[in-house]
């Protein structure tokens, strides 16, 4: 059965809880269309999350993502949509979106969106010593 674009995003139960952990997703064959033009935009789009207590199931995801291909969208509403759209599924205690669209008469945009569960922090980051490349062989 071929796949259709759809705009719904599906979950799975996060397998740990109890640890903030970061989850980092690459997703370069972004498009939608300019809604003064109508020409296609191309981007890659980031996604970094800490889940709670869900996580977003990747092919939902790729379908959800396809849905925008033929939709018109300014580069701003439609990161902050997609955002405003992964956050209400998965409830994450921290999100960023953020999305590198390619050149569109000379000028690059790039736009960061996140969204942050009421009372999260992140914990410290622990700094661990750092080893240099090849830091194990003498010369």
């Amino acid at each position: 059965m071929p796949s259709q674009p759809s705009q719904s995003l599906e979950t799975f139960d996060n397998p740990n809880p109890e640890r903030d952990f970061h989850i980092h997703m690459e997703i370069p064959e972004f498009t939608c269309l300019c809604p003064k033009t109508g020409q296609p935009d191309f981007a890659t789009l980031y996604l970094d999350y800490i889940p709670d207590k869900h996580c977003v199931e990747l092919k939902s995801l790729k379908l959800y993502i396809w849905g925008y291909r033929n939709e018109g969208a300014f580069h701003e509403a439609v990161t902050n949509r997609i955002l405003d759209d992964l956050a209400k599924v998965t409830k994450p205690r921290f999100m960023r979106l953020t999305a590198k669209f390619f050149v569109r008469g000379g000028i690059f945009t790039n736009v960061v969106a996140e969204y942050r569960k009421k009372g999260w922090e992140p914990k410290p980051l622990v700094d661990l010593t750092r080893f240099d490349s090849q830091s194990n062989t003498r010369g």
